[in-house]
């Protein structure tokens, strides 16, 4: 099984052939490291200055080391497999070998860590929904109320639940617009590079 890597997961890894192995592999090192305990800010200025370059060159360099390291050991793919996800980065042999390396010497590190760090969230499974008016009342005889209850199935440690909620439409019609709201934030750089490390940890859920 091959590593599907996006284009720009390639962007931030093609930082790495321009430096030495031994910052290589101290990157190696930062990301089990904030694979551990988070990251901290102030290692990225430090690396920047001593390399003479801009500490979000230093993170995205990093946070793709995170991403090649945890779905590598996620998946469990094996050395060979590893070895040609990486050759269609276009690295030096050597840059390869040591990509290798850190893999092979923290997957099983990563994987402990990563079992520890999944939550035990519900899961979707089907929504079902009902639009009530009400056309009078003892008080008031003419009136227009509609509500909209929704039922909502969800699936958590093999176990099946449900939960029923009522509103009306006008605060359903809220709710929808602040969804697309926050889709459309998503799309900025910004949430891009926040979902890509919130991923590193969905995406191991599903051993976990």
């Amino acid at each position: 099984m091959l590593l599907d890597l996006s284009e720009e997961h390639k962007e931030h890894l093609a930082f790495l052939p321009q430096v030495d192995s031994a910052v290589v592999a101290e990157f190696g090192r930062i990301a089990v490291e904030f694979l551990r305990r988070g990251s901290n800010p102030k290692v990225y200025e430090g690396a920047a200055r001593k390399l003479s370059v801009s500490s979000d060159t230093v993170q995205h360099g990093v946070e793709g080391l995170i991403y090649l390291l945890t779905e590598s050991s996620k998946l469990m793919i094996s050395e060979l497999d590893f070895q040609d996800s990486v050759f269609v980065l276009g690295f030096s042999e050597e840059l390869n070998k040591l990509l290798l390396q850190l893999y092979l010497d923290n997957r099983k590190e990563i994987r402990t860590i990563l079992s520890e760090l999944a939550p035990d969230l519900p899961s979707y499974h089907n929504l079902e929904w009902r639009l009530d008016v009400q056309l009078a009342s003892r008080s008031l005889r003419q009136q227009i109320k509609p509500a909209v209850t929704i039922k909502l199935h969800l699936n958590q440690n093999g176990d099946h639940n449900t939960k029923v909620l009522q509103t009306d439409p006008a605060t359903l019609l809220h709710l929808v617009q602040q969804l697309e709201q926050a889709l459309e934030e998503m799309k900025t750089n910004h949430c891009r590079r926040v979902v890509r490390n919130i991923k590193i940890l969905k995406s191991s859920f599903s051993w976990c």
